[in-house]
């Protein structure tokens, strides 16, 4: 490039500068020497004079005079640097060293100033006061375009500040954290704050380890530790770049050398180039990045620009850098020549990638020049790139287009050729990059125009997952996974239509995940598993803890035919056998029981949400579950009994299922009803084992342990709620009971509830003689002819008590509001316990099912009938979600739109408001039969 005269230079820089003009007459001295003089003379005296200055006032108090001393020089060299590369005396490689060399100036007279301050309070002896920091255990590692000595015309200092606790020379009591964290901040103060005089270098601190969790100063070992067990692959990119600049260099380079077998790995690490690789594919989706332009393009970020340059540099350096040191350097320019020495690039893609970097770093700096602002864009309206494209030295806005053109396209083709086989890892959302220490802008513009309403703490907290924070992110390629799902993992989230909580939600889930390898594999081969999900998440908060304390239950979920197959009872029973043989130990089969209980039931919900899975067989699955749990569990508790206590002679037990479990009615929050009776010879009083205990005493134990194996928390959590108040007697009578009280209760002294109650009775596990025996006896019990008139008044009764006791909320209380569940089964109930006599045909647990043989009896008129299984199908429907979904009562003013949808397609009805209105009515319909067939006192 052939130099302007300073006539050229001047009437350039009026015409494309209003920030270098302001200059120029505010300091028309220095911009005559900068014109006529040689500037690297002129730089190295600016230099001198920053460090001539500290020195002559190395002995003054405070940082005022310092800092406006730097601020003055900073717009010298401003203007000199400037003048240089308009003027064509400096290359673009020697525009960026001389930013560089003046940055480095200011950061080591900077830290030199504040460890004498220091000193002066006496809170560090330093071992040489010409040079203080000599081994004062404070570095300054450069990061970045500083570190590689190409910062560009406004540029920020990317930093890393380490000390050594160990080392440091501090006064006793002073405490090593807060001392290096307080001078750090004094040090980005001095440099960055604004005043009437400008600002020095703008700092960023944000390259350091996990910089929302740590100090703006971190110690050595902590730093170091970070890296070898928590660093990203980016971070490895970046410390590519990393230079020891001030303060105790050598301390900072000790740190460097240790991290070299972080960053330099033997392997030829292909696998991490697709997590670096990520940020810029991602950065691509976003306008003026996506497709080559020229007005408004991004020169560094854009398709074509400076970051896919360097991208194209430093994946290959960590690729290669770790068996030949030659591919370790920091300069960019330089790098490209060492990669076409080494031959993993042509001679040339070298020259035109470094043509192509020198063309793009000159108008990012021409850019910045314009009004001294961190910009990288190039002018947008017609007239303003038109000024620009002669301050960048073309002919006129035409030539600068074409040119810009070609330098953008040659850059994409040797990008997109090094990449040609990645996969794609976004779609068209937009920028989605959660790398570094800070919020990317672009990316909170990506969040905002998804719908999530708290972009900045989402992208906050993805950041953290990035960093290791939770247990299942903490190895490296989890994140590599994390980060090719990320895109349509948000997409997914915020098609819920309420996609901040369930970002929530799945934060949280992932917060309990053990391990994320194996779940974000299962969500990459199975895109369509997000979806469902995210239904979970946004939905159903039970399932969503199931989901993350056993995250491998997703396994049946991707497995063919989950969304067809039924849980049949000897499947079930064939499953649980193979978890829990006979022979486990009690506390591990209780375990085990927890596991098997909370897949199966997984499985089940997930089917109800997904809407694959009636709420009739919802509720049966459940009760199949639990059937084979208390079978399974019974047995085990029995042989664990025998052990200690021995047999008892002709002994036999089992468990009488009573309400929803009785009924095949369960729902995912449904707790056990359940009576034990047993059974033994006569003459038997103990049981026949070294340690023998009564009859009753033996039994109440097996029951009581049954219990403790059903409810106790393990390391595996709770597994069911039980209730044994339906036993004879309720809580006043034992726990377990005998074959004979049972029998003579019922018959004798049971009141009419219990015998409601026992309609729904369902013998699930035990041996053969006592099940058909009680089969016999409930059937027995049931079939007493009993008079109509006081079974109607003791049931109306009964459910006046049970309204005056728990006043129902809303019409979303089904189960307790007038016309509701309860209702509807005491129709059911009462119509078996007023005709079983008659027609024992009428007897079912189910009560569906009782109800289809109440009518088919001529029992039940049509109309009812058709109204009560209509019924009972809308309440079982909405029933099923809202313990899925719900720990109280549901309430639609709060609840996500996942599941005010769910509910509306249960309904049937197009909106919530409809929904209620149709339970209502239908409630109101119930309440009617109701009074019709038992009547209210």
């Amino acid at each position: 490039m052939v130099r302007s005269t300073s006539d050229q230079v001047v009437a350039q820089i009026k015409a494309g500068s209003p920030y270098l003009t302001q200059l120029m007459s505010h300091n028309p001295e220095f911009a005559t020497l900068a014109l006529h003089g040689e500037p690297s003379t002129l730089l190295q005296d600016l230099c001198k004079q920053i460090q001539s200055h500290s020195d002559c006032h190395a002995q003054a108090s405070g940082n005022d005079d310092l800092g406006i001393f730097l601020r003055q020089k900073k717009v010298e060299a401003a203007l000199l640097i400037a003048i240089a590369d308009i003027s064509g005396v400096w290359n673009v490689v020697e525009v960026t060293r001389a930013l560089t060399v003046f940055a480095d100036a200011c950061l080591k007279v900077a830290v030199n100033f504040l460890l004498r301050e220091a000193a002066r309070k006496h809170k560090i002896i330093l071992k040489d006061s010409v040079n203080p920091a000599l081994g004062c255990g404070y570095g300054v590692l450069a990061m970045g375009k500083h570190g590689a000595a190409e910062l560009n015309y406004s540029s920020d200092i990317d930093l890393i500040v380490l000390y050594d606790p160990l080392t440091a020379p501090l006064v006793e009591g002073v405490e090593p954290s807060q001392f290096f964290v307080r001078m750090t901040r004094d040090l980005v103060a001095l440099l960055q704050d604004v005043d009437e005089h400008g600002y020095v270098f703008r700092v960023d601190l944000r390259l350091r380890p996990d910089p929302r969790a740590t100090q703006v100063a971190i110690s050595m070992d902590a730093a170091a530790i970070y890296y070898e067990n928590q660093g990203q692959n980016w971070e490895r990119a970046a410390m590519i770049k990393a230079r020891a600049v001030a303060g105790d260099v050598a301390l900072g380079e000790e740190f460097l050398a240790r991290m070299k077998p972080y960053i330099w790995r033997k392997y030829l690490d292909y696998a991490a180039i697709a997590d670096v690789q990520s940020m810029k594919r991602q950065i691509h989706f976003v306008k003026g990045h996506s497709e080559i332009a020229v007005r408004g393009h991004n020169l560094k970020l854009g398709r074509g620009g400076i970051r896919e340059i360097e991208f194209f540099v430093q994946t290959q350096q960590l690729i290669a850098g770790g068996k030949n040191q030659k591919l370790r350097g920091l300069r960019t320019l330089e790098m490209l020549d060492a990669l076409a020495q080494a031959q993993w690039i042509a001679v040339e893609t070298a020259q035109e990638l470094k043509t192509a970097y020198c063309v793009l770093r000159k108008l990012e700096h021409r850019a910045q020049m314009v009004d001294d602002l961190q910009t990288h864009l190039v002018p947008e309206k017609p007239d303003a790139f038109e000024r620009y494209a002669r301050f960048c030295d073309y002919e006129n806005a035409d030539a600068l287009a074409l040119a810009l053109t070609q330098t953008l396209q040659t850059v994409q083709r040797h990008y997109a050729a090094l990449f040609e086989a990645a996969g794609n890892l976004a779609s068209d959302l937009g920028s989605l990059v959660f790398t570094g220490g800070e919020d990317d802008p672009a990316t909170l513009e990506t969040l905002n125009t998804m719908g999530f309403k708290q972009a900045s703490e989402i992208s906050a907290t993805i950041r953290g997952w990035h960093f290791g924070r939770y247990p299942a992110m903490r190895t490296a390629r989890a994140r590599e996974l994390l980060t090719e799902v990320m895109p349509k993992l948000l997409k997914t989230l915020a098609l819920t239509g309420e996609g901040d909580l369930a970002f929530l939600a799945f934060d949280h889930f992932l917060k309990g995940l053990p391990s994320g390898v194996q779940f974000f594999s299962m969500v990459k081969a199975n895109p369509t598993l997000l979806q469902l999900i995210a239904l979970i998440l946004g939905a159903a908060p039970r399932l969503a803890q199931q989901l993350s304390l056993q995250p491998r239950t997703l396994e049946a979920v991707v497995a063919p035919g989950f969304f067809t197959v039924t849980l049949e009872p000897d499947v079930l029973q064939q499953d649980i056998d193979a978890v829990i043989p006979i022979t486990t130990p009690r506390d591990e089969a209780m375990d085990r029981a927890r596991i098997f209980t909370r897949e199966h039931m997984f499985m089940v919900g997930a089917r109800i949400l997904s809407e694959t899975l009636s709420a009739e067989d919802a509720g049966r699955d459940y009760s199949a579950i639990a059937d084979v749990v208390l079978q399974k569990l019974l047995a085990v508790i029995v042989r664990d009994l025998q052990t200690s206590h021995g047999d008892v002679p002709g002994g036999s037990c089992a468990i009488i299922a009573m309400g929803k479990l009785g009924s095949c009615e369960m729902t995912a929050s449904s707790d056990l009803d359940l009576i034990l009776v047993y059974d033994h010879q006569e003459s038997a009083e103990y049981s026949t084992g070294t340690r023998p205990i009564s009859m009753p005493q033996y039994y109440s134990r097996l029951a009581q342990r049954l219990v403790t194996a059903l409810t106790a928390p393990t390391a595996e959590g709770t597994l069911y709620d039980v209730d044994l108040r339906l036993r004879p007697s309720g809580s006043k009578g034992p726990v377990a009971v005998s074959l004979t009280s049972f029998i003579a209760y019922q018959q004798g002294a049971a009141w009419t509830w219990e015998q409601l109650a026992l309609t729904r009775a369902r013998v699930v596990a035990g041996d053969g003689d006592i099940i058909q025996k009680l089969n016999s006896a409930i059937k027995a019990s049931l079939c007493v002819a009993r008079d109509k008139a006081n079974t109607r008044r003791d049931v109306g009764e009964m459910r006046a008590l049970m309204l005056h006791e728990h006043k129902p909320s809303s019409a979303w209380d089904i189960k307790r509001i007038k016309g509701g569940l309860v209702e509807l089964e005491f129709i059911a109930q009462y119509l078996q316990l007023v005709h079983a006599h008659n027609d024992p045909g009428i007897l079912n647990s189910n009560t569906r099912e009782s109800l289809k043989q109440a009518h088919e009896l001529g029992h039940l008129s049509a109309d009812h009938s058709r109204v009560l299984l209509e019924a009972m199908g809308l309440y079982q429907r909405l029933t099923q979600l809202l313990r899925l979904c719900v720990t109280d009562i549901f309430d639609p003013e709060t609840a996500s739109r996942n599941l005010i949808d769910l509910l509306c397609r249960a309904a049937k009805m197009p909106n919530i408001q409809t929904t209620e209105g149709f339970l209502a009515d239908t409630q109101s319909q119930v309440a009617a039969i109701f009074d019709d067939l038992i009547g209210r006192p």
